[in-house]
């Protein structure tokens, strides 16, 4: 199998983090939280937006590779999947684990299927706003990074969602998005089947890329559909080197965007989707020490001073067990 790797100096490791939307915050804890046994690592809000709830579920203390966050508002329309998002994202669970998954889905009566690509079994479902998502077994052998999902969490330890494998990309132009991935970000092509390239980074949680090399018509953002998918970058000036492999690539990268817990830098693909370049620092545990990641809302300060006006803005939540 013929393998190729990308021509710039930087090599990403990697998903930093994944962000998409939502409307009814209680029934997304519940869903992330109470049945997948995610950790809710961090309540804050959109900085731009104070009335959208920002919301972090990741593994015990919130490292890169396991992060899911989602923008909640309900007023927010619903989205539809197509070219230029990411179309499913890619949990990974413990080899032997999807026989529990499957047990534990059908309990709470959450429809799934079954799919299968390159050797590997995929069990596929959605969350409460309709957006896929697939659980795939670690390979045997391998040794996650995250060796712990969850906090007293609802699912055992030889169960339990360790991060993230991958997602499956929906782009309106599979060609160009293929050389951003090979040549700018440093991506392994590995090998294609059934309509699906599949690319990797050198290791490490969220190293499995794969993308339909069919065009896909253009989706629209809202709920169930991914925002942004984000890479790992080492620290801010890494990032800087980032910003201008990415302009000499003939792309268009922001400033950095201080976000409190990593600094990003935003770009889109000639495909269309919305990627970011975030920083592996500072963490989650700049305010809040790992006992306390999600108990309380957090706010930036230039907010802290609206923080009682924020506060009833906001609809209240509870973690508590799914049903």
């Amino acid at each position: 199998m013929e393998c190729r790797g990308g021509f710039g100096l930087l090599k990403t490791a990697g998903i930093h983090h994944i962000t998409a939307y939502a409307q009814d915050v209680q029934s997304s804890v519940d869903f992330y939280a109470g049945l997948l046994g995610l950790r809710l690592i961090k309540q804050t809000v959109h900085f731009e937006a104070p009335d959208v709830y920002h919301l972090y579920f990741g593994n015990e203390f919130g490292q890169p590779g396991t992060i899911l966050s989602l923008l909640c508002r309900e007023d927010f329309p619903a989205g539809r999947l197509g070219g230029g998002q990411v179309g499913v994202i890619v949990f990974m669970v413990p080899a032997g684990g999807l026989l529990f998954w499957r047990q534990r889905l059908k309990k709470y009566k959450i429809d799934f299927m079954e799919t299968r690509r390159f050797g590997r079994d995929y069990v596929r479902f959605t969350d409460l706003s309709g957006m896929l998502i697939d659980l795939v077994e670690l390979e045997a052998g391998a040794v996650p990074e995250a060796a712990r999902s969850t906090v007293q969490g609802p699912i055992p330890e030889a169960y339990a969602i360790r991060g993230f494998d991958g997602v499956l990309l929906f782009s309106r132009k599979p060609d160009q998005t293929a050389d951003v991935l090979e040549l700018v970000l440093g991506l392994l092509y590995k090998d294609s089947e059934e309509g699906i390239a599949r690319y990797e980074t050198h290791g490490g949680l969220g190293s499995r890329i794969d993308l339909s090399i069919e065009p896909i018509p253009a989706g629209a953002p809202g709920a169930g559909v991914v925002q942004h998918l984000a890479w790992r970058t080492s620290d801010a000036s890494e990032q800087i080197l980032w910003q201008e492999q990415l302009k000499e690539s003939g792309l268009d990268p922001t400033p950095a965007i201080n976000m409190e817990y990593y600094k990003t830098v935003r770009f889109r693909e000639p495909g269309g989707i919305l990627f970011q370049m975030a920083t592996e620092v500072p963490g989650f545990q700049t305010d809040e020490t790992a006992g306390e990641l999600g108990r309380e809302l957090m706010l930036p300060d230039k907010l802290e001073m609206q923080r009682s006006s924020i506060e009833r803005r906001l609809p209240e939540f509870q973690l508590r067990e799914f049903s």
